[in-house]
């Protein structure tokens, strides 16, 4: 055997043990062997990254979601309003046909509503794992006075009906800024969205890491890093944080699409993003009028959301099996 054999049989061993020692490996080669939370990832980065392309996918096609073609070119149109042609109008000028009525493209028009929605529904469940962790982690950490007052605002938020107060909450969250006669703009809308969506849905999070931390602040690495007379917030970026990742991420990877189809309901119950802004819940709450004549126009937003939420379900359960290996059924 030679000199550098001999070397190689030392190292490597020991540089596989360095990377089977490392949790973020160990994670990722347990998600790599999951085909389908691989086949959901790409699904979800596939949607994501139509979301962000919106506008130059639309300029190379042509058209946008905005433009009523019907108006300058009515043979699209029956004598009914709806599409002329078969299958809702679809034809390669109109890859997913005419919206009826008012005739507008509804493969852009579905483009856009994937960006607004993801847009929202991401917004949201940052902000919602932003005032969780704070909230959570401060009030496990301390403890007390302060742990049982954050507990209790926690049971009250969890006990509200959130359907409910969305639909009561948003018209008044829009009457303190907006004249009732005037309409509402669209970025108050989404702002006003992601705020109340987060109002409600920073509870659950809070909840789960302020366990999380009651545990850990007992922990040995815990009472050496008070011993050595390291900060509180030290302890909580450098101790805490840093094992408490792995709920954080499950957390988000359910809450994201929880908030998708939340937000498209309020469109669809009228309080939420409203015509003409494209929208999941828009189109859906559109197509529900023309259904019984004309299916397509439902189809392709009912069917792309459903395909993306059963994919981010399906992610954010082989996350959490790739990162808590235990929990794995």
């Amino acid at each position: 055997m030679t000199d550098e054999s001999v070397e190689k049989s030392i190292t490597s061993p020991d540089s596989k043990g360095s990377e089977s020692r490392s949790p973020g490996r160990l994670a990722w080669r347990r998600f790599k062997r999951d085909r389908t939370g691989v086949i959901s990832a790409c699904i979800v980065i596939f949607f994501f990254v139509i979301a962000i392309a919106a506008p130059l996918i639309a300029k190379l096609y042509g058209k946008n979601p905005y433009t009523t073609y019907a108006s300058a070119r009515p043979e699209l149109l029956d004598d009914f309003s709806y599409p002329a042609g078969a299958n809702g109008g679809m034809s390669s000028e109109f890859w997913f046909g005419i919206e009826p009525q008012l005739g507008r493209d509804v493969f852009t028009f579905l483009l856009y509503g994937i960006r607004t929605s993801l847009g929202i529904a991401l917004a949201a469940t940052i902000l919602t794992c932003v005032a969780g962790i704070i909230i959570g982690v401060t009030a496990g950490y301390l403890g007390g006075r302060t742990d049982y007052f954050v507990s209790r605002i926690i049971d009250i938020v969890l006990s509200f009906p959130s359907t409910l107060f969305f639909i009561a909450f948003m018209p008044v969250v829009y009457g303190l800024f907006v004249a009732p006669d005037d309409n509402v703009p669209t970025w108050l809308i989404a702002v006003s969205l992601i705020v109340v969506l987060s109002a409600f849905g920073w509870a659950s999070i809070a909840r789960l890491l302020r366990g999380q931390v009651l545990g850990l602040r007992e922990r040995e690495f815990v009472e050496a890093a008070k011993v050595t007379g390291a900060s509180p917030m030290r302890i909580v970026f450098k101790e805490l944080l840093p094992n408490l990742w792995t709920p954080i991420i499950i957390q988000a990877t359910l809450m994201l699409p929880a908030y998708v189809t939340a937000e498209a309901g309020l469109a669809f119950l009228g309080v939420g993003i409203t015509d003409p802004t494209p929208d999941w819940g828009v189109m859906i709450g559109r197509g529900a009028q023309f259904y019984s004549q004309d299916f397509t126009f439902m189809l392709f937003p009912g069917l792309s959301m459903v395909i993306f939420v059963l994919a981010f379900n399906l992610l954010g359960d082989s996350v959490r099996d790739a990162l808590d290996p235990k929990s794995k059924r």
